[in-house]
């Protein structure tokens, strides 16, 4: 892969092979698919996907790259290189029905994430690397310690799968923490469960407000009326329950009867 330049802006640049080959084979057939990559660094994954997609995206801020990265696929008229920051880049505008890749960057992870739901109904599925313990928080279930508010976001807009584990010797520099494979297949359920999606957005930013609150205290604080709680509280719910136990289905019921 030649010689590796030091990494600016935080980044650890995928070299393992073995990995690189897992993560493009778990998007699938992308023969007829626009394929949009965050951060692809030196191309590692870039070159296998540049082969294979119908039309490869590849967002990167970092200038240097970007430059290396538009000189190396020059003559892929299917591969074109954005150089730009991906959260002021609408991943919705380049295609009806686009797919996801990347090595999201640690530090901006949960702000990536949140801006791929924002367009998830023009996206099919993506494969991400992140932190070890942001994949397992977003594939947690109610009940779970690691269940909360990211969890139950991302589970709002996508199916969540686990492939795998890397090591920090699968990067470049290696990060001091394992990293996770996850794929999501975006699915929005608020039609599903009846609810609208930017009130019940904000109905779980309230439920989870504060991790040592009861769910009841949470929404109390943030307004809802005691006695419109008590009416409205389904059976099947604990009086002292806390967000982090409470299903999506249990938490659409409940704004669903505090919103009427």
């Amino acid at each position: 892969m030649g010689q590796v330049r030091k990494p600016k802006l935080g980044q650890n640049f995928l070299v393992d092979e073995r990995a690189r080959q897992q993560i493009a084979d778990a998007l699938g057939d992308v023969s007829q698919r626009t394929v949009i990559e965050i951060g692809p660094g030196h191309g590692a994954i870039t070159e296998i996907l540049a082969g294979r997609a119908k039309r490869l995206v590849a967002v990167e801020l970092d200038r240097a790259l970007a430059a290396e990265l538009r000189f190396r696929f020059r003559e892929r008229a299917n591969v074109e290189i954005v150089e730009s920051d991906v959260l002021k880049v609408d991943p919705g505008g380049f295609a009806e029905q686009a797919d996801v890749v990347g090595n999201l960057p640690y530090y901006i992870t949960s702000d990536i994430l949140l801006h791929l739901f924002g367009a998830a109904e023009k996206l099919g599925r993506a494969v991400l690397m992140m932190q070890r313990e942001v994949g397992e928080r977003i594939a947690a279930q109610p009940g779970v310690r690691d269940y909360g508010l990211l969890s139950a976001t991302t589970q709002m807009y996508a199916e969540v799968e686990h492939l795998f584990t890397l090591p920090p010797a699968a990067f470049h520099p290696p990060p001091e923490v394992y990293s996770a494979v996850v794929r999501l297949h975006f699915r929005p359920r608020f039609v599903e469960l009846g609810v609208d999606r930017a009130g019940f957005d904000r109905f779980l930013k309230q439920a989870f407000g504060q991790k040592r609150k009861t769910l009841r205290n949470n929404l109390r604080v943030t307004g809802y009326d005691a006695a419109l709680l008590d009416a409205c509280w389904p059976n099947e719910l604990a009086p002292q329950a806390r967000a982090e136990e409470v299903s999506l289905e249990a938490m659409a019921e409940l704004y669903r009867a505090v919103s009427k």
